[in-house]
């Protein structure tokens, strides 16, 4: 299979992105910048776990409207739903309607607070950084963590494609144009050190 094709603009593009405007945004703007920021690292890794089973583009459709239900991914406030907003959150034809990926991103949400009382979410992903080549490895180990701490919608699956959404590897193909800006941006990037 082909890795890059040209995109509408004549750059080379990883093939996967070229099916939607949405796709090519995504992946020129977002896919593999480093990411340090709890509150979008949160929101990253629960809209990667909505997309499970999922098009991801149904889930960029759909982003701003998680973004409004959820609060913003504020931790805080998502940690504090209760039954009533699971309620709403159900009934929300803007988000994706699945019990378990709701409850699930309330669930992380009180987990994500209890790891900021030692160390920031962001300090705790970094540490895990994979060396060239053992992404998939370090997902599956990092996926296991998350599960003993309490995460859930968490599999190796799901987390390896956040791996890849925060930045953590480069998976843009080499003739991609964003894969040299992403490595330059990675390499720019301060790591979030653990407390």
């Amino acid at each position: 299979m082909t890795q890059t094709l040209p995109g509408p603009d004549g750059k080379l593009r990883c093939a996967w992105c070229l099916s939607t405007p949405e796709y090519i945004a995504y992946h020129d703007d977002d896919w593999g910048m480093p990411v340090a920021d709890d509150r979008d690292l949160f929101e990253r890794l629960s809209l990667e776990a909505f997309q499970a089973g999922l098009s991801w583009r149904l889930i960029l459709e759909k982003r701003e409207g998680f973004q409004v239900a959820f609060d913003g991914f504020d931790p805080v406030l998502v940690a504090g739903f209760g039954a009533i907003d699971v309620q709403r959150l159900l009934d929300d034809p803007g988000i994706v309607r699945h019990r378990g990926k709701i409850e699930a991103t309330i669930t992380n949400a009180r987990r994500l607070l209890e790891m900021q009382q030692t160390r920031s979410f962001a300090a705790y992903l970094w540490s895990h950084e994979p060396a060239a080549g053992q992404g998939q490895a370090v997902a599956s180990v990092l996926s296991k963590d998350l599960k003993k701490r309490g995460w859930a919608f968490v599999g190796p699956t799901t987390v390896y494609a956040f791996m890849q959404a925060i930045g953590m590897v480069n998976d843009h193909a080499p003739d991609c144009h964003q894969h040299a800006r992403t490595e330059a941006a990675r390499a720019a990037f301060v790591r979030p050190v653990l407390r």
